[in-house]
């Protein structure tokens, strides 16, 4: 293939753009909000399921305290009952008497032991009640945290997108002046070579490998014409000659 030179420098500008838009794609694609929102956002999956866990045993403990309490104002009423008769003097009956301040007692053990319950459940519910305010604020900070990592994530790629419009458009000139033959190879090459389809004749050296020619593929370089679109034997790329190719 032949082109004119300067179309072949151009090669090394659009060359210089593509791997620009590579690197933008790259950032983008790696920003570190990314991996510090899926952080913040596993943190927040793990502290929300602890808060559910949390609100029901918050709820659960509230209806069982409420059961409780229940249960020792029943007691209570009977033993008040039972006092009442007791003192109004209405049983006369020895037995009946014994047998009612049995049950007073028995009622007054069994009305202590229910508010022991309860005392034990307002414990449990009032801890409850703590780990969902503690979770509730722990869910709070973490949102926040998450929320101004997505602010600073969509601004970079804002940022990043307004470059790569920008790089697209200078790419889509420089393309628009190589010839589509030249281009067409470029952008083959590109495609199988990693980003790169073009590189540099440095110093005896090609840009694209990072290999030194030898002498003999630097005499056949010498030897051929201007406009002879040359490839690097070593990895195949477009060998673009400029006034630093050391020839």
């Amino acid at each position: 293939m032949n082109s004119e030179p300067a179309d072949q420098i151009r090669l090394l500008d659009l060359q210089d753009l593509d791997t620009k838009l590579s690197q933008l794609a790259h950032k983008r694609e790696n920003l570190p909000e990314h991996a510090e929102i899926d952080a913040l956002e596993a943190d927040l999956t793990q502290l929300r399921d602890l808060l559910v866990a949390a609100q029901t045993e918050e709820g659960d403990t509230a209806r069982e305290q409420s059961k409780a309490e229940k249960d020792v104002d029943q007691v209570r009423q009977r033993s008040v009952r039972d006092q009442q008769r007791l003192d109004s003097g209405a049983v006369t009956s020895p037995k009946d008497l014994e047998s009612l301040q049995r049950e007073i007692a028995s009622l007054a053990k069994r009305q202590q032991d229910l508010e022991d319950v309860v005392l034990e459940i307002m414990e449990r519910n009032e801890a409850a009640t703590a780990r969902v305010s503690e979770l509730q604020d722990r869910v709070a900070s973490v949102r926040t945290k998450a929320d101004d990592a997505s602010a600073r994530r969509t601004s970079a790629t804002g940022e990043l997108d307004a470059e790569t419009t920008r790089v697209t458009k200078e790419r889509e000139v420089v393309a628009g002046s190589v010839p589509d033959d030249l281009l067409k190879l470029y952008d083959k090459l590109r495609a199988q070579q990693g980003g790169v389809g073009a590189a540099k004749l440095f110093q005896r050296r090609c840009e694209g490998c990072r290999l030194e020619l030898n002498i003999t593929e630097l005499n056949e370089i010498r030897a051929a014409a201007r406009d002879e679109v040359l490839r690097c034997e070593n990895c195949r790329r477009i060998l673009v000659r400029t006034s630093d190719s050391g020839l």
